[in-house]
């Protein structure tokens, strides 16, 4: 089915042709025309399959009629990551091109002044992370009563990011009439609950079932050892030995391994850029324009980058580290294999990744080949290494389980009598036998002390004058412990009692008749 027939306005139609394109993908041409019927939409469909024109250009054709006031933005999208929102804003600059429409873009890292500029001006399309709205709306700076279509994308972004609770608060704020449309490539339980609350009577648009991947690309697992300089020999490895290789988006974990790979391969003269959440804004944008107007030809990044972009030509996705929820590894890949091309995923895998793996596999109902039928190294030659580690250092690894090393028994069969008749005993018995052996064991502990001599001292110089009384008997010192008679009471604060004690308390007198009732008593 062509463009033509979904309904779309003239101007639209010749943006899509302008911009190449000819026949809708499946998830566009069933969601189009529900879209412009003014109806609830939940689409559910592979990342990379054009989810976002897929609300773009019934969106461009709603908005060719009406006009915004300031403050008051027609349309509300809202993306989890800024960089999905700046992506969003270019398809809207490129489909909207013959068109007198205001765009706004409300994300972090931007002068609040400046986006403000735009808000008074008047807004028809608001694209904004959840965070930063809800900054100007409790600034005073904007109004959410006039949104007419609401867009939520890539809900489950946002349920992983921690924005369901804002998400929530957004949705009460638009006018209850407002139409919404949800669009992602998984749909966990929690996201459908919030479906039901906010969407009424959707049409639910899946050409796909959800979490699946697509067809056109290779998924293949890598072994390696645990250690991160194995990882990172096995990353280079892949990289120099790679069929067909163009460029790679690199996944890791955790923000401090992206850095650590990243001077990696620049230190090893790769061409590399990196991209995580801590970095500013224009840093993070610099690097992906970077890689993709092909000025480096590898990106190491965190799933900031997982969800969403469109860098049209990618030839190979690596997963650095196994992701540690499955869903995410549907997203890492979908950034190859984009628009019918083929892609190739590779990920490295760890003893430590089998469970992960294992979860992946289950959430897209396939197993996935190994590299040229290999399999993961026996446990023996997995621990090797670190267990020559360990016994460099002469000790054992922190977090290591004692029971590596086994403990000795001089005599097993006594050391099983002895616990065994300890079970045995009565309770009232084992408890008087612990009190004396206390006793016993003060007792020895005191006579020690008084018989033991006191450790030799460098000499000082004799002090002027005699020494003090109290200082006479060595056993007297501060710290040396004397011995106590079992009849000899035990004085918790001495014999001696503070002279503020012994003082009257005087009775507090609030009113007069009260002076005269205590005179008369004394």
């Amino acid at each position: 089915m062509p463009f033509s027939k979904l309904g779309l306005s003239a101007k639209v139609l010749a943006a899509v042709k302008a911009a190449g394109y000819s026949a809708p993908t499946p998830i566009q041409e069933q969601a189009i025309p529900h879209v412009l019927a003014r109806r609830d939409v939940l689409g559910i469909a592979q990342t990379g399959t054009g989810k976002t024109a897929a609300f773009t250009l019934p969106m461009l054709t709603i908005l060719e009629h009406g006009r915004a006031r300031a403050r008051m933005p027609r349309t509300l999208i809202l993306e989890p990551t800024r960089e999905l929102a700046a992506q969003v804003q270019e398809s809207f600059e490129k489909y909207g091109a013959g068109q007198k429409l205001n765009v706004a873009l409300l994300i972090g890292g931007v002068s609040f002044d400046d986006q403000d500029a735009k808000l008074i001006r008047g807004v028809d399309v608001l694209i904004a992370t959840p965070g930063r709205l809800l900054d100007h709306f409790e600034r005073g700076r904007l109004l959410l009563t006039g949104v007419e279509l609401l867009v939520i994308d890539e809900s489950d972004r946002m349920l992983d990011m921690g924005f369901i609770p804002d998400i929530e608060r957004i949705c009460k704020l638009v006018p209850f009439t407002r139409q919404t449309l949800f669009f992602s490539a998984t749909m966990p339980p929690e996201i459908t609950r919030l479906t039901e609350t906010f969407l009424h009577n959707p049409v639910r648009v899946e050409v796909s079932r959800a979490a699946t991947t697509a067809d056109n690309i290779t998924q293949t697992l890598v072994p390696s050892g645990g250690a991160p300089e194995e990882k990172r020999s096995t990353l280079r490895r892949l990289i120099r030995g790679a069929d067909n290789f163009k460029n790679a988006i690199i996944f890791c974990n955790r923000k401090r391994d992206v850095q650590v790979v990243y001077r990696s391969l620049e230190k090893h003269g790769f061409s590399v850029g990196a991209l995580h959440g801590d970095m500013d804004q224009r840093a993070r944008m610099a690097a992906l324009d970077s890689f993709r107007n092909d000025e480096v030809q590898l990106l190491v990044c965190s799933d900031v980058a997982a969800r969403g972009l469109d860098i049209p030509d990618v030839s190979h996705i690596i997963n650095y580290d196994a992701p540690h929820h499955s869903e995410d590894y549907v997203h890492r890949i979908g950034r190859t294999g984009r628009a019918g091309k083929t892609g190739v995923a590779l990920t490295i895998v760890t003893r430590a990744d089998q469970r992960s793996i294992a979860e992946i596999e289950k959430l897209i109902a396939r197993k996935i080949d190994w590299q040229e039928g290999a399999e993961m190294p026996p446990e023996d030659e997995g621990e090797a290494p670190a267990r020559e580690r360990r016994g460099a250092r002469g000790g054992r690894h922190r977090g290591e389980p004692s029971g590596d090393r086994p403990r000795l028994d001089r005599h097993p069969e006594r050391g099983a009598e002895s616990r065994r008749h300890h079970a045995e005993r009565p309770a009232q018995e084992r408890v008087a036998a612990e009190k004396e052996r206390s006793a016993n064991s003060r007792r020895r502990h005191a006579e020690r002390s008084v018989q033991e001599p006191v450790a030799a001292q460098p000499e000082r110089a004799p002090a002027p004058g005699p020494a003090p009384a109290r200082f006479a008997d060595p056993s007297q010192r501060r710290g040396a412990a004397r011995p106590r008679r079992d009849d000899e009471p035990v004085i918790g604060l001495g014999d001696h009692v503070p002279s503020f004690l012994l003082r009257p308390v005087p009775k507090r007198v609030r009113h007069a008749h009260d002076r005269e009732r205590i005179e008369a008593e004394e």
